[in-house]
């Protein structure tokens, strides 16, 4: 909240500190994003060992890397610890998920703020090149009467 009030304060100064503000908070959300994936596709990973290990035999061996060490254990010891590491890394998406939504709020907040609107670099090419074709309609090069 001290930060929030403190943000209040100090607005920025112009239009350059504002695009700097902004962008910084796209660059955050975009981090948030990039991090959310990166933890799914570590549940998914976690998910894939599961399914694996679980139908075989509680007694026999499996080998698991424990902090860039590879250990040779029993899935009896090694599924319950995938199970646990599994259900804290989906704990932190959820919580991720939460700070993106935060942020999302925050950034529209800011947008509405400081009235920005996105510029669509493919909506811009687009209609640049209909008005192009659009006045180029109609004229003529070259001689009109050529009878070479």
């Amino acid at each position: 909240m001290a930060s929030k009030a403190e943000g209040d304060r100090k607005e920025p100064i112009n239009e350059q500190a504002v695009a700097n503000t902004y962008a910084a908070m796209r660059s955050e959300l975009n981090q948030i994003y990039s991090k959310i994936t990166e933890l799914e596709m570590e549940v998914s990973e976690h998910t894939l060992v599961i399914n694996a290990i679980q139908p075989l035999d509680q007694s026999r061996r499996c080998y698991r890397m424990i902090g860039g060490v590879l250990v040779e254990r029993t899935i009896k010891e090694v599924l319950p610890a995938v199970q646990r590491n599994k259900e804290g890394l989906e704990e932190v998406v959820a919580r991720l998920n939460e700070a993106l939504e935060k942020k999302k709020k925050e950034i529209t907040e800011f947008e509405t703020k400081y009235k920005i609107r996105i510029r669509k670099a493919d909506a811009e090419v687009k209609d640049e090149s209909g008005r192009k074709e659009g006045s180029a309609q109609g004229v003529l090069v070259g001689p009109a009467g050529g009878s070479e």
